[in-house]
């Protein structure tokens, strides 16, 4: 199941520094749309920024939380909520229904929200920005490589494959895929036959698997899987330095 408000993100064991700043606001896309989102800016920024795309609960604690973590990190980081469009820009808590508002959701919306988000990055100086995404944000963070966006890479946790639809063709950024082992909603052979179009279409990726662990495994609350949270961040900064480096 994907994350609650009990629910703990892991620090990264790549800390740099502090939080400068973080907190909540609207942001407006270029459909009309007004959706929730929040920042959390670095006291030591790496001069890279994320893009961050939550599970189907939206923008609930856990993800204000993991923001936080990212800007120790040194990331420059904007967490976007899916559901201004059907739930309006109200918090979301464990009361929130996201299961409701799921069938609402189209690539489109996704795509226009995160437009806005690395606009509004770049206002804020920032070249060389990144996607990071969780469950349902996992597979739409691999699907904005081909969106036009100018992202340097995408990066997907357990991001189901049908929420990247057919898109490998129009990728321009390469792509980060970290999944559970025994992911219970989406199974091992769905994600090699996602990674066997990369491959044949000549479309860069890196994709690990940590066996064993359970969809939503990147959570301080699940102490055996420390180790994989510790091993995630660290391919993810080295992911985020390495494209970062090849995109200046």
């Amino acid at each position: 199941m994907c994350h609650t408000t009990d629910s703990c993100p892991p620090a990264s064991p790549v800390v740099t520094g502090g939080i400068a700043d973080s907190g909540g606001f609207e942001l407006g896309a270029a459909d009309g749309n007004r959706f929730r989102a929040f920042h959390a800016a670095p006291t030591e920024p790496n001069g890279r920024a994320i893009v961050l795309l939550p599970d189907l609960r939206g923008l609930h604690p856990f993800y204000e939380a993991l923001a936080g973590r990212f800007a120790e990190a040194g990331f420059d980081t904007l967490v976007i909520d899916f559901y201004g469009r059907t739930a309006g820009t109200g918090p979301r808590d464990d009361d929130f229904d996201g299961m409701a508002h799921l069938p609402l959701l189209e690539p489109a919306h996704v795509e226009a929200d995160a437009a806005a988000a690395v606009a509004w990055l770049r206002e804020r100086g920032h070249g060389t920005v990144f996607s990071v995404g969780f469950c349902l944000g996992g597979g739409y963070s691999w699907r904005l490589a081909a969106a036009g966006l100018g992202l340097a890479g995408a990066v997907g946790f357990y991001g189901p494959p049908r929420f990247f639809g057919d898109r490998t063709d129009a990728l321009a950024a390469p792509l980060l895929m970290l999944l559970a082992g025994d992911d219970v909603a989406t199974g091992q052979a769905e994600f090699d036959a996602l990674a066997a179009g990369f491959a044949a279409a000549g479309k860069p990726y890196e994709m690990h698997v940590y066996e064993g662990a359970p969809h939503s495994f990147f959570d301080a609350a699940y102490a055996d899987w420390r180790e994989a949270c510790d091993d995630a961040w660290h391919r993810l900064v080295d992911f985020t330095e390495r494209h970062a480096a090849a995109a200046a």
